[in-house]
């Protein structure tokens, strides 16, 4: 694969790599989602002579963890748009990839993962097909997807903060839209890989609650930052999000989260079981 190359512009990239906030969202979706990734992919058999690819790999967590379960005989390779954050390592390659441009092999890997990638891409649909066919027969694709349409605050000090956080959760949401991608997507991920030819679809949701020692609720703190300019087109004042980010903080808050859905299924064919 080539070398890591700049961010192409005209590529809906709401979060950025290589940015002020980018290691530290790489750290909070770790500490939030592993422990929801890497079970499912440990259930799956996932080891020795696997070849793995990650699309969308972030700061690499799921990477490094497919490379120490591969060994002997196996090969991860971690892309991203821009994989500035990403290391490589034994048995890990590291590679700039742009899922809606650039081509991947056909038939090359048993397993591909990718966790919060496609609800961003205007053409998930097609960049889903392009990873089914990345997979060799009976490889596994694993998708793991938010639906932010349920994550109502739970314990907030008045109506008014309850409001604020309800309106920073919207104007995050039509932000999101408005970079072409679906923030509701988790829900259509069992069918879309129906759709796309996979079978023994498996489906496994996520749910909990957010509080101050939340890594899913460092997330939402980390975005108040990292988002700042598409939340106040969306209109949010930086006074709005200075006051969320402070009720955010507070011991006593709650609020549930998004629902993770965790999605697998295989490519028709005799393959690894």
């Amino acid at each position: 694969m080539s070398q890591p190359a700049p961010v192409r512009e005209g590529t809906h990239a709401v979060f950025r790599n290589g940015t002020a906030h980018s290691r530290d969202q790489h750290s909070c979706l770790a500490a939030a989602y592993d422990p929801v990734t890497l079970p499912r992919l440990a259930a799956a058999g996932v080891g020795p002579g696997w070849h793995c690819l990650e699309v969308g790999a972030g700061g690499g967590s799921i990477a490094r963890w497919l490379a120490g379960r591969v060994a002997p005989g196996g090969s991860v390779l971690a892309t991203d748009l821009d994989p500035r954050d990403l290391a490589p390592g034994p048995r890990l390659e590291v590679a700039a990839l742009d899922l809606a441009r650039d081509p991947l092999p056909e038939a090359a890997y048993d397993l591909v993962v990718a966790r919060l990638v496609l609800q961003h891409l205007p053409t998930r649909d097609a960049v889903l097909h392009k990873l089914v066919r990345a997979l060799t027969p009976g490889g596994l694709l694993q998708i793991d997807e938010l639906d932010a349409s349920y994550e109502p605050p739970l314990l907030t000090p008045d109506a008014e903060a309850e409001a604020l956080y309800v309106r920073f959760l919207r104007a995050k949401t039509e932000a999101l839209r408005a970079a072409g991608g679906d923030p509701h997507w988790g829900r259509k991920v069992p069918a879309a890989l129906r759709a796309a030819g996979l079978t023994a679809i498996d489906v496994h949701l996520h749910i909990g609650v957010r509080h101050a020692q939340d890594p899913g609720l460092g997330l939402q703190l980390n975005h108040t930052r990292n988002l700042r300019d598409r939340l106040t087109e969306q209109g949010m004042t930086q006074g709005d999000l200075d006051r969320v980010g402070r009720l955010m903080r507070d011991p006593s808050f709650r609020a549930a989260s998004s629902v993770l859905y965790s999605v697998q299924g295989r490519r028709p064919g005799r393959g690894r079981s």
